[in-house]
Parts: structure tokens; sequence; C-alpha cells
């Protein structure tokens, strides 16, 4: 039988690359967007795996509802949800003295809360299955923090904390929660830092590049397998040694 996955903020980078290699692997996906539908559409096309049935569900994380709504769906149009990978969220950097109230809550409530949302409606499903992997993105800067990102490295850390509590409550009913924390990776957001800052980033990164989308699927398709059955509460950083 095939096995099913929602995926959050699936629309680009990272999310988009989950979700095809999600796609390659045989699941049946349910895509979460918050307003970028055309991208959607999109991803779908592109799958190289065509056997698979796709759902595609608008859903601002930050809202309890819509994400009982977004659960609900994905429950409606699969018997089993096997694998939540809370991958959605936002930044809105500034310098703490110039923050503003807004900016960090926004950040919270998607990134942080967001997350909390997602997990609190699939848990008593999961738990009922007897089964469920759990991934959330969280960031280096969770671990390292980092200047100008007072609200984001809060969100990724507090993300670290959920997980370990999560895997701690979850664990006897076979549900496995898991974080990756990626460093620098090649999307649309770093696309955007001026290259001599980026050569500059890249003196502190021991292998000397930044990662790919494509590293951040190899880590979430390795936590979701049969290889990981033994491995809950933990981080995996994928950063290329820039925070160990």
């Amino acid at each position: 039988m095939s096995k099913s996955a929602i995926i959050t903020g699936a629309s680009k980078g990272i999310g988009a690359e989950i979700a095809n290699r999600l796609n390659e692997l045989g699941y049946n996906l349910v895509l979460n967007y918050r307003s970028n539908t055309s991208s959607m559409e999109e991803i779908i096309e592109s799958f190289t795996n065509k056997d698979t049935k796709n759902i595609i569900v608008q859903c601002d994380v930050s809202n309890y509802d819509d994400c009982k709504t977004l659960i609900d769906t994905a429950y409606e149009n699969f018997k089993t949800i096997d694998v939540l990978v809370n991958n959605a969220g936002i930044t809105k950097d500034n310098l703490l003295a110039m923050m503003s109230e807004q900016e960090f809550d926004a950040v919270i409530d998607t990134n942080l809360k967001g997350t909390f949302n997602c997990c609190r409606h699939i848990s008593k499903r999961m738990m009922k299955q007897k089964y469920g992997r759990i991934v959330n993105i969280s960031s280096v800067v969770g671990l390292s923090g980092n200047a100008g990102q007072v609200n984001y490295s809060a969100s990724k850390a507090g993300v670290i904390g959920m997980t370990k509590s999560m895997a701690r409550e979850l664990g006897k009913k076979n549900i496995l929660v898991n974080a990756v924390a990626p460093g620098f990776i090649q999307t649309e957001m770093t696309d955007k830092i001026p290259e001599d800052m980026k050569a500059e980033m890249l003196k502190n990164i021991p292998l000397n590049k930044l990662g790919s989308p494509k590293d951040i699927a190899d880590a979430v398709e390795f936590l979701i397998s049969d290889k990981a059955t033994y491995i809950t509460g933990q981080v995996l950083s994928v950063n290329g040694g820039f925070y160990m």
C-alpha cells in the first residue's frame, strides 16, 4: 500500500525539493501552500512518478483552525498519513534595536506556532494508527544564533526544543520526531545575498560551498526511512561544517 505525507511550505525551495523526493519514493502527497497556487501546479506537473495521488491544500500554518482543516483534508483523502514534514517558514530580518513587535510575532507565529499547530492536530491520529514520522525543519541559526535574526533564531531554536519534547511524548506509539537544521542553502533567499557577502560566508564553511535543497531532501528521506527506526528526538545538521 502506498504511503502518504504532508509537506507544509511546499511551493518552492526546500519544500518543493522534498516534495519531488517523496514523489520519487512513491508517496501520495498533501502539498500545503499559503499563496503561490501556480507554483504548486508546476511542481505536480514536474513529478516523475505519475502513479501517485497528490492534493494541494491552501493553509496559513500560523492559524490553528486552518491547520486542523489541512490535517482533516489529508485524512479524508488518504486513510493514514505516515509522514509530516513541517517546512513552512518566513524571515523578517532586522537588528534587535530596530525590530518591530509585528516582525517578531509574524516569524514566531509561522515558524514555531505553525509547527505546533500541525503537530497538535495530527498527533492523536498518528497515535491511533500507532505509526508516524514527523520531521521539523529548523535551521543552523537555531543552534548558533545570528545577528539580525533574533526572531528567526528564536523560532528555529524553539522548533528544536519542541521536537525533543514531542519525541519523548510520542515515542511509545511508534512515532519518531526529528529535526533537520539546514545551513546556508542555495535558494531564492540566498540568491538575493550580494556576492561579496556570500564570499565572506563561504570562508566560514569548511566545505567551501553552499548546500542545495537536495541535501535537505536527502536528510529527510533518511529520517523517514526504515534505516532510521531507532532515531528520535535528534537534530540532523546539514551545514557543510559551518556550525559544529
